[in-house]
């Protein structure tokens, strides 16, 4: 074969993939080319297994969030394509909304990539976790994503084979920010930076300034190298990664945004991943007040989702295990920027069973997925619904969602697993 034809079947293939995963019609199961709004009507949650549409495609939004707004729920989440390249942004932020949390009404693409090689939002850039929140004063949808950018000597090249040779980079590590006047977008790109350059935190300066002070006696070269052995959770200079970014901003990696009387928080995993931070927002939800803290420090959390119940917070999160399960970690706070104290895995039970197409889902992998989100249910006193990614990095589009009601047991949040359910479980 020669350079001109495998050059011409590179093209198609991507082509074929980018069209295909567009489309949302290519999963691993037999629903391609279904295209029929009377295809499949739900009345329950089946987690796990393939979520259709209205057009009776595959629901194509990973790390999703959610709001309600209008007497409709509208869900966010990465648009992903067939195999790796489905885990680099090819699309943009994919948009559905729902009456009933059941069934999914495709309401498009809310924040496109650009075709600008100089965008923070190129093609092939990672965006991740989207969240969007509404801001009373302004009358504005402010869209929340976690930014990688692309690097290297094809980083602002647009052919897709290119972005499918790139290795993936998180080192960037940022927030970006877009807003709208509709909730389904289209959304504008504001920026994308790190937080609070230069700012300490309200809780704990004195301790970061101790720190910082072995670090300039003991470590002279502590900018350019890491001090802690990240492998095994330990850090010999607490408050090294810090200091690290104090100057240029905090990092900001997986994340979610929770909205209380009219004020706005990002909740962030920050400092290489060893600790959360919580920054206040501005009045606009479009900038950082500077006031932030510190929580759960040096315990490698990943994925939070926050939810408040009773006067008390709730925050589901994983450990850093990259796209595999691990088991789910609970932490409780008094106070959203207060101490916070994590108390366990909420996950209870047997799980799901083996079947031909997977393993056993137990609850020492949070039955195999991982915190994105938790929904309160709109009418129901105190019901709330935990929401999970089972990734798929292997074939991004097939990524599955679990959505499972959140229990209670001796006052605090548990998870269990149902094979089906509806919303009546809240009605007990």
């Amino acid at each position: 074969m020669n350079v001109v034809s495998v050059k011409i079947r590179i093209g198609a293939f991507f082509a074929f993939a980018v069209a295909c995963s567009f489309l949302s019609g290519c999963v691993s199961e037999n629903y391609s080319g279904v295209n029929s709004s009377e295809y499949v009507k739900y009345s329950s949650f089946e987690p796990g297994k393939v979520l259709l549409d209205n057009n009776g495609r595959h629901v194509n939004a990973h790390g999703a969030g959610f709001i309600f707004d209008g007497g409709r729920y509208y869900m966010f989440g990465e648009h992903k394509l067939k195999g790796t390249l489905g885990n680099k942004a090819i699309v943009g932020i994919h948009c559905y909304s729902s009456a009933d949390l059941y069934n999914w009404r495709d309401e498009g693409i809310a924040l496109k990539v650009s075709h600008d090689p100089d965008s923070p939002i190129v093609v092939g850039t990672i965006l991740e976790r989207p969240k969007v929140v509404y801001n009373k004063k302004t009358g504005k949808y402010v869209m929340f994503v976690h930014l990688e950018k692309r690097v290297g000597a094809t980083a602002k090249s647009t052919k897709l084979e290119d972005i499918f040779k790139e290795k993936p980079n998180y080192k960037t590590a940022q927030i970006a920010i877009a807003v709208s006047d509709k909730i389904t977008g289209p959304y504008k790109f504001l920026e994308t930076k790190r937080i609070n350059a230069g700012k300490l935190p309200a809780n704990d300066a004195d301790e970061l300034l101790k720190a910082k002070k072995i670090l300039d006696e003991k470590y002279p070269d502590w900018k350019q190298t890491y001090l802690f052995t990240v492998r095994n959770n330990r850090e010999k200079i607490k408050g090294q990664a810090f200091w690290q970014d104090f100057e240029t901003g905090q990092m900001s990696r997986d994340f979610t945004v929770f909205v209380e009387d009219d004020k706005a928080y990002l909740i962030t995993t920050s400092e290489q991943n060893s600790t959360i931070h919580i920054h206040e927002l501005t009045d606009d939800f479009t900038d950082f007040t500077g006031k932030f803290v510190r929580v759960l420090h040096y315990g490698w959390h990943e994925a939070p989702a926050i939810f408040k119940k009773g006067g008390k917070y709730y925050m589901f999160t994983s450990y850093c295990t990259g796209w595999s399960p691990n088991p789910g970690r609970l932490s409780v706070s008094d106070s959203l920027m207060g101490e916070w104290k994590e108390v366990g895995n909420p996950c209870r039970g047997e799980g799901q069973k083996a079947n031909r197409t997977y393993p056993a889902a137990k609850a020492d992998t949070t039955f195999r997925s991982q915190s994105t989100y938790v929904i309160p249910v709109n009418g129901k006193k105190d019901a709330f619904i935990y929401v999970g990614d089972r990734w798929h990095p292997d074939d991004a589009i097939d990524g599955r969602y679990v959505f499972l009601p959140i229990e209670w047991e001796n006052g605090l949040p548990v998870i269990k697993w149902y094979d089906s359910w509806d919303l009546s479980i809240f009605d007990k």
